[in-house]
């Protein structure tokens, strides 16, 4: 008996995405919860798992295209078997160039393009790796995130083949042209950068950091930091804190316009931009004013590694009164970063770098940081952001301020 597979519902307002890939293929064996399919909404992947144990049928649309909540995407025949692959029935995937070796025909295997999950096969495109020579360590032999990271290591570190004698190309044969459609999670990311400079009046102010006290501070305290917290003492943890502090001083920066009304918060739900494999994507640091420094850095971890692995939840994305972005991890030493709506402001974090500064009227090399604040001139006057910015300042500069809420 088949069983529909159905669009599921998505999260509060969200009623379309777009069909990412399909995970199976009909034909294909699939277990109870297993993932068939791949949903790419505003934010976030999604799997969609299957409701039964059976074998995949017909698929009700293609990669590519937009579906509603609870429209059919595919129906599973419940408690069938697969039938036998042959080389005149092979699974529908995309070609491998004229110029692979084409792989002999066998059954589908955990290397397979199918069997991917949505993280891994990300990877492999990243990396331009054949999954079909990486061996997996993971369930069943299945590939991980780790096997492709070794692979792309191996690949980088082996020797190159000697050059071929010179050959005369055909006219034109260097130019080469691909066309992608935007993900709907970029889609999504270009309008509402977009919207918020065409609604905010947005203005950067400058100013820069002595990171010596932190560092410091994070050299001797690290490895106990790790062994008491389970987590590594990064410099995020000082920054998020630093800035509830900040924004209790400063409401405005921390603040929202609705309508004619400005909305103060008692509170600092703070957005950390983390790198995903389709783009930035924000998580939001709820209560980040009474966490711990060790707490602000256990949860920023858990976003990192579940935004790596296309796990994160809408609702986690959701709110947020003030935005942190660190740039810096990309070697980044200046940007003017722009406002995630509805919030009023966005810090900006860059590399930390030696320069020749003068303290006490002598010059002496410090570790130095660039910040930069955009904010919606509208509601931030230029006097409360630079007051912001040397609060934030003062406490990174002198991390006891942080201790003692100073």
């Amino acid at each position: 008996m088949a069983t529909e597979v159905l669009v599921p519902v998505l999260g509060e307002s969200i009623s379309e995405a777009t069909l990412g890939e399909w995970l199976k293929q009909p034909g294909d064996a699939v277990a109870v919860d297993e993932p068939i399919a791949s949903l790419e909404t505003d934010k976030v992947s999604v799997e969609v798992p299957s409701p039964v144990a059976g074998v995949m049928g017909e698929h009700a649309v293609k990669v590519g295209d937009t579906v509603q909540v609870g429209a059919l995407l595919a129906t599973v025949d419940a408690g069938g078997a697969a039938p036998a692959k042959t080389e005149a029935a092979a699974p529908a995937v995309t070609a491998a160039p004229a110029a692979a070796a084409p792989a002999p025909a066998a059954d589908e295997s955990s290397d397979s393009p199918a069997a991917l999950s949505p993280s891994v096969r990300r990877a492999v495109l990243e990396h331009g790796l054949d999954p079909s020579t990486i061996k997996g360590t993971g369930k069943d032999g299945r590939i991980t995130k780790e096997d492709v990271a070794a692979a792309a290591a191996n690949k980088s570190s082996a020797p190159a083949p000697a050059a071929a004698p010179a050959a005369a190309a055909p006219a034109g044969s260097a130019r080469k042209e691909e066309r992608v459609k935007m993900t709907r999670l970029r889609q999504t990311i270009a309008k509402r950068l977009k919207e918020a400079q065409n609604t905010a009046a947005m203005l950067t102010t400058f100013n820069d950091v002595d990171m010596t006290a932190v560092i410091e501070a994070r050299a001797k305290y690290k490895d106990l930091f790790e062994k008491k917290h389970g987590v590594r003492l990064g410099f995020m943890g000082f920054f998020v804190k630093a800035a509830t502090m900040a924004l209790k001083d400063i409401p405005s920066v921390n603040a929202s316009i609705e309508g004619d009304e400005i909305v103060y918060h008692d509170y600092a739900d703070i957005s950390v931009a983390v790198s995903a494999p389709n783009g930035l994507v924000v998580p939001v640091i709820r209560d980040a004013q009474d966490l711990t420094v060790a707490g602000i850095e256990k949860t920023i971890g858990d976003f990192g590694k579940r935004a790596k692995d296309g796990t994160l939840k809408m609702e986690e994305m959701k709110g947020g009164t003030f935005t942190i972005s660190n740039g810096g991890v990309f070697g980044s030493l200046m940007s003017t970063p722009i406002i995630n709506p509805p919030q009023s402001a966005v810090l900006g974090l860059h590399r930390i770098e030696e320069r020749p500064v003068v303290v006490d009227g002598q010059i002496v090399i410090r570790p130095m940081m660039y910040l930069a604040l955009s904010y919606d001139h509208r509601i931030i006057d230029g006097r409360e952001a630079v007051t912001f910015l040397v609060a934030l300042k003062n406490a990174i500069q002198d991390p006891t301020r942080i201790l003692i809420d100073l």
